[in-house]
Order: structure tokens, then sequence, then C-alpha cells
């Protein structure tokens, strides 16, 4: 559980660096601020869907919040380099953000 937290203390510093709320960012992802508290808590295990939400969000790309692999879970970053590999190799659009 301490790599998770260092994800939801990365989200939170970010997050306050650009003075948003909690609610503004709940708001933007279309959850409550209960919800989003949690993941700023590490209550929730952090997937990709809502690493690149919160990226989208604070306009960085999902390394910056999770760069090292053990910090988010296990393997988190050789599945983030699969995917954008998978998805190239299909044809797929990657995402700006993704990159």
């Amino acid at each position: 559980m301490k790599e998770l937290n260092i994800c939801g203390q990365n989200i939170r510093k970010i997050r306050r660096s650009r003075d948003l709320t909690q609610e503004y960012m709940a708001f933007e992802m279309g959850i409550s601020q209960k919800a989003y508290s949690d993941i700023e808590n590490s209550k929730v295990k952090i997937n990709l869907e809502i690493l690149t939400k919160i990226s989208d969000i604070l306009q960085i790309k999902p390394s910056d919040i999770c760069s090292i692999s053990h910090k988010c879970g296990n393997d988190f970053e050789d599945k983030y380099h699969d995917l954008v590999a998978y998805m190239k190799k299909n044809g797929i659009e990657v995402p700006k953000e993704l990159l």
C-alpha cells in the first residue's frame, strides 16, 4: 500500500500546485468528491483510466504522476508501455497525453 500512497500524494501535490480543488477534479472526472478523495488517499487502486483522466485534467503526462513501476503497483510501467505498443501496432491512435 505504501507504493500506492506515493501516487495519491503526487496527484494531491500537483493538484494543489495548480490551485484546483478536489471538488473541481471530481466534477471533471464525473465522480463524487468522496470518490476523488479516496484516490488521493490511496483507498482505491489507480488504474490507467483513472490516471489518464487525472493527467488530462492536470494537463500532464500520466508518467508525471507515477513514473516508476513500483510506485503504482506491479509492473505498471511495463503494462503502460505494452498498451501504447499494442495501440501503435494495431493502428489505434494513441492520445498525445499517453506519450
